[in-house]
């Protein structure tokens, strides 16, 4: 009896140890996940859009979170949250080198792209040469970046190939879905407009952090 007793007790006292196929495994999983992505990020509440741009927001493309986020000051001088789009950019990774490398360029750290033109690009068709022709390709804007060093890159719809989006698949510019690059253009974007454009590798800034905490309590 004597043994028995120890044998229970023993087992008792033993960690409970899950397969790699078990309920206790796969809910552990998402926790070893960094809280910053987007397996894990709660959703950010949004405040309501403005009736026309500011002139003061800015914009941060994440290669690693395939995502747009739109930041603004609030009347406190807070950094603050406005918008969020899930987006498309370059085929290949890495910064642009030159042209035809299906790469999206980066920013340099504290110098940001900035959009120089807004454009009507409901007619612009394009030949990606996977046998559909030229076809429309662009959405209904294009918002064209000064990328020193490269030409032709901008924000834009993704007409014909939505379902890109969120995705690496573009020859450089960063594709939205075509509601989303309406809503952009309408309530955010101004010529000048801050772009900053991050590697695959860079996670959320500490300002970035903050906004998105503040945005989630």
């Amino acid at each position: 009896m004597l043994n028995k007793l120890t044998i229970i007790l023993c087992l008792l006292s033993m960690p409970i140890i899950g397969t790699a196929c078990s309920s206790s495994a796969s809910k552990a999983a998402p926790e070893a996940a960094a809280p910053d992505t987007i397996a894990t990020a709660k959703a950010p509440q949004l405040p309501a859009m403005p009736d026309k741009p500011t002139g003061t927001a800015w914009i941060v493309v994440s290669k690693r979170d395939q995502q747009l986020s739109v930041y603004d000051r609030n009347a406190a001088g807070d950094t603050v949250i406005v918008a969020q789009f899930p987006c498309c950019m370059g085929k290949n990774k890495g910064d642009k080198v030159k042209r035809g490398d299906m790469r999206t360029p980066e920013s340099p750290a504290g110098k940001p792209f900035k959009i120089t033109m807004i454009q009507d690009a409901s007619t612009w068709k394009h030949d990606f040469k996977d046998g559909r022709g030229s076809i429309l390709a662009y959405g209904h804007w294009f918002l064209r970046l000064e990328t020193p060093g490269h030409r032709g890159i901008g924000i834009h719809g993704s007409t014909g190939n939505e379902h890109t989006v969120p995705g690496r698949a573009s020859e450089g510019c960063i594709r939205l879905l075509d509601k989303d690059i309406i809503t952009l253009k309408e309530h955010f974007a101004y010529v000048n407009m801050p772009v900053i454009i991050q590697p695959e590798n860079e996670a959320p800034l500490p300002w970035e952090i903050r906004a998105r905490q503040a945005a989630t309590r």
